[in-house]
């Protein structure tokens, strides 16, 4: 997959991409927005050019709260991710790095707002129910995890919600089943549990 390429679709406002994006930087300015006053940590995990969370950041009002990871394998996309991130006031480190361990998010979390954008459709589902099982590592309590997934068939979208759910996470929103794309928001409610190093959670589906 040329990932490039695929981001390319960002240029037409009408498409699944650009739409679904508008849905997601709701979803996490309105987390941004309900954040307890003080630093917000983020990380962001297959970043790609960091669309979600920077379009976010360039004019809300917790932006310099804000200190984000965003972890990202393809170079292209993480040197326009840094070039995006500049001239924001929030603390941005991009990390090009294969977003599928644990390694790249070590010293990032536990988070106020985990990103799992653009990462479920691409991955098997015994890979999503692995990286739904260790998101407890990525969000402090009452953290959010942000996480998207196409609605195509088989749906998977009530299952991973019910993933979250056993995982120590209350649904906060999800897309209804007509949406062009799938969108869930999870709030943890749990007990904090440390990142273990060195795991892997994921590989990608070519």
């Amino acid at each position: 997959m040329d990932w490039v390429r695929w981001h390319s679709a960002y240029a037409d406002p009408a498409s699944s991409l650009s739409q679904r994006l508008l849905a997601v930087q709701a979803q996490i300015r309105a987390a941004l927005t309900a954040a307890p006053a003080g630093p917000i940590p983020v990380v962001s995990m297959c970043a790609g050019e960091g669309r979600d969370l920077l379009g976010v950041l360039a004019d809300h009002p917790r932006a310099a709260d804000v200190s984000a990871r965003l972890v990202e394998l393809d170079p292209v996309l993480c040197e326009s991710a840094r070039v995006a991130a500049e001239p924001l006031p929030s603390r941005v480190e991009v990390v090009t790095a294969d977003a599928g361990w644990t390694d790249p998010y070590v010293g990032a979390v536990p988070a106020r707002l985990a990103l799992f954008c653009g990462v479920f459709g691409n991955i098997s589902d015994v890979d999503v129910a692995a990286t739904v099982a260790a998101a407890p590592s990525f969000v402090a309590p009452g953290g959010m995890v942000v996480w998207t997934r196409h609605r195509g068939a088989p749906d998977l979208v009530p299952q991973i919600c019910e993933w979250f759910e056993s995982a120590g996470f209350e649904q906060v929103f999800v897309s209804p089943r007509d949406a062009r794309f799938g969108l869930g928001v999870h709030r943890f409610v749990g007990a904090a549990r440390p990142l273990v190093a060195g795991h892997r959670l994921f590989a990608f589906q070519r």
